[in-house]
């Protein structure tokens, strides 16, 4: 073969390989765009705040949602992460689903007054945000809760009904939720609504921060500095502080009242027992399927205002739009036609070898 003609061929071949590779890295391109676009258009962000405080998350936030995705969108993947009761563990979480180019993503914050500068930044690189259960700082797209003022209510006069008459006369010690939670401000603010003018007095109250832990330390302080016979009820704004709570005043040979809220499984046995008084029950499922709605309708771009259609503001967002839910308080007389009756357990799931003659008692079966 003569030098001139080895040079064509050698010329073409590269011609058609570097032809071959443009049209390669086009197709590539294309496939990512397909199946991202700007951005990850087939996955949906979902970022819970803690599993230490309440079973909620894991057992029913997240498979709901989930679920409910699926249904609506059979390509579309939740990409969850749960911060652990960290805000620095949750930031990050979060940064790593924008760098995923993920475009809506759901926040549980686990301090929402935290959340405004991510929120911000999310917004600018066109990431929606979907504010759950908590309303998370700065300029989210949409959120779905509970109407958390009125659940403090629930959660005040449910402590008034379980001290009957002796309400008037009984001092109230209350273990609240973490001050960097919106929705712990609302539900105190709710109790006191109800509390305040109805009990003699509130002599101590402190926060639990969500944390079982610190909420035993609490009410073992209240204890030392009351005396046994120093209140006749604990308010706890959550059962898994509550859970903490009967514990030690069990140790103390102190038997009140004591309500929380969440209607976790050890709760309700611990009402079928005779241990805590009540609990509040917000059914998780119209929640967690409520926020999928929102967020594939968001990847869509449609108008979440069908789904959403209250609004809110927060310290930082006007007019957001919002889906707020009811509550109902549970007590022994109601499991039935409350948890049970919702398909949130069974009666097997609550009367095991523990709670059996309890349950039998309570006409559980």
């Amino acid at each position: 073969m003569n030098a001139v003609l080895r040079r064509v061929l050698v010329s073409t071949t590269g011609l058609a390989l570097a032809l071959s590779m443009t049209a390669a890295c086009g197709k590539a391109g294309g496939d990512k765009k397909d199946s991202a676009g700007a951005g990850d258009t087939k996955s949906i962000g979902l970022l819970l705040p803690e599993n230490a405080s309440s079973t909620r998350y894991e057992s029913f936030d997240r498979p709901f949602i989930e679920a409910k995705v699926k249904a609506l969108c059979a390509d579309c993947k939740v990409l969850y992460n749960n911060a652990e009761g960290s805000a620095a563990k949750q930031k990050q979480q979060f940064d790593t689903l924008i760098a995923q180019g993920v475009k809506v993503i759901v926040l549980d914050a686990f301090d929402a007054k935290s959340t405004e500068g991510w929120v911000k930044e999310a917004a600018a690189k066109g990431v929606k945000v979907v504010a759950y259960d908590r309303l998370a700082s700065g300029p989210v797209a949409a959120y779905t809760s509970f109407d958390n003022e009125k659940v403090g209510e629930l959660q005040g006069q449910a402590l008034l009904d379980a001290l009957g008459a002796q309400a008037a006369d009984a001092n109230i010690v209350m273990i609240d939720g973490d001050e960097a939670d919106p929705n712990a401000a609302q539900f105190k603010s709710g109790a006191h609504k109800v509390l305040d003018g109805k009990v003699k007095k509130v002599v101590y109250e402190q926060s639990g921060e969500w944390n079982p832990t610190v909420a035993g330390q609490k009410i073992s302080a209240a204890v030392t500095q009351l005396g046994k016979n120093g209140f006749q009820a604990v308010y706890s704004a959550n059962d898994g502080m509550a859970g903490a709570i009967i514990t030690q005043l069990k140790g103390a040979g102190i038997k009140v009242p004591v309500g929380g809220q969440d209607s976790g499984l050890d709760a309700i046995q611990r009402i079928v027992n005779g241990d805590q008084a009540y609990t509040i029950y917000k059914a998780y499922k119209p929640l967690a399927e409520t926020a999928a709605e929102i967020a594939v309708d968001l990847l869509r771009g449609k108008d979440v205002k069908s789904v959403a259609t209250a609004s809110v503001d927060s310290a930082t967002a006007k007019n957001v739009p919002a889906k707020l839910l009811d509550a109902k308080v549970v007590t022994k007389d109601n499991i039935t036609a409350t948890v049970i009756a919702d398909g949130l357990y069974k009666a097997a799931d609550i009367c095991t070898a523990d709670y059996a003659a309890a349950c039998a008692a309570a006409g559980l079966k």
